[in-house]
């Protein structure tokens, strides 16, 4: 398994946010296991110290829980949890930037919106 970490941002925060994007997408679902920090770190080629600290963050923030000698599991409502933290930042941060946006070209809010609609909100 391979994956592609970029310089911008510590391998650790790159990992966590992996996790939430497969808890989100119910790769990882709620109850269940996640993969161990030693096969992480062996499928992944980085320090298990890295990984230690990814899975810590997402105990930290109320995701995953540590079952002693069973291992990491997300938990009941992370997935809700996260969903509301996105939409949340979806409407604070990335809705006003896109606007800014859609202002800064000239277009017209009433025709975006349109286009929008047109497609279904889809790509």
């Amino acid at each position: 398994m391979s994956i592609e970490w970029n310089d911008n941002q510590p391998i650790y925060r790159q990992l966590r946010d992996l996790v939430i994007q497969r808890i989100l997408d119910g790769s990882f679902a709620e109850g269940e296991a996640v993969p161990s920090v030693r096969q992480v770190a062996s499928d992944y080629n980085i320090n298990h110290l890295t990984v230690a600290k990814a899975y810590q963050e997402l105990v930290d923030d109320g995701l995953l829980e540590k079952r002693r000698g069973l291992g990491m599991f997300v938990l009941n409502g992370a997935r809700e949890l996260l969903a509301s933290n996105e939409k949340k930042k979806f409407l604070e941060e990335e809705l006003p930037a896109f606007a800014d946006r859609v202002r800064s070209l000239g277009l017209d809010m009433d025709t975006v919106t349109e286009h929008l609609r047109a497609d279904g909100g889809q790509g």
